[in-house]
């Protein structure tokens, strides 16, 4: 399978979906990767849907999806606290101290910028009771420049894109 035939099967599956939902779509789509650690590429619909949608638009649905999904493993977090404290109380003690003391508000943006699964720095936020208010917006601060990122990227470059792999005739059938 190549990679034309890969994004093809995506654009194929999710182009009714956001063309019926829209922006709706967009944030449903980004909560349910998100909430999941399902292999499952966000990022190419938003890069994708960004020549139909608004990019502003798109990334802000995308980020806040992403964001309020990423919540259950800060909640997995909070209830695996208590498991883990009665044997490692003196680490986790150590290791909250540490991250708050190098900047654990920056890290957090910085980690929700990268299109890497978040759910284990989400999990080590809930384990330490990182402030939850603080721990959001650092979160959505990171996916939304990322989902601004993709969007903006996508909505200038998609026709090259198209071209590369040449997806006109395929891509006029979907319209």
């Amino acid at each position: 399978m190549t990679i034309a035939d890969i994004v093809i099967s995506i654009l194929a599956g999710s182009y009714g979906f956001i063309n019926t939902w829209g922006y709706i779509g967009i944030f449903l789509t980004s909560f349910i990767t998100s909430a999941i650690v399902i292999p499952f590429p966000g990022f190419i619909m938003i890069f994708s849907f960004a020549s139909v949608l608004n990019p502003a638009l798109l990334a802000f649905a995308a980020a806040l999806g992403a964001s309020l999904g990423s919540l259950t493993s800060y909640m997995i977090g909070l209830g695996g606290k208590e498991l883990l404290e009665k044997k490692y109380e003196k680490q986790l003690i150590k290791m909250k101290h540490t991250f708050k003391k190098y900047g654990s508000f920056l890290w957090i943006i910085i980690v929700n910028l990268t299109p890497i699964p978040d759910n284990l720095i989400s999990a080590f936020c809930g384990i330490i009771r990182y402030d939850f208010k603080k721990y959001f917006l650092a979160m959505f601060i990171g996916k939304l420049i990322l989902s601004l990122i993709l969007a903006y990227a996508g909505h200038y470059s998609i026709n090259w894109v198209v071209s590369y792999f040449n997806l006109e005739g395929y891509l006029a059938t979907l319209v």
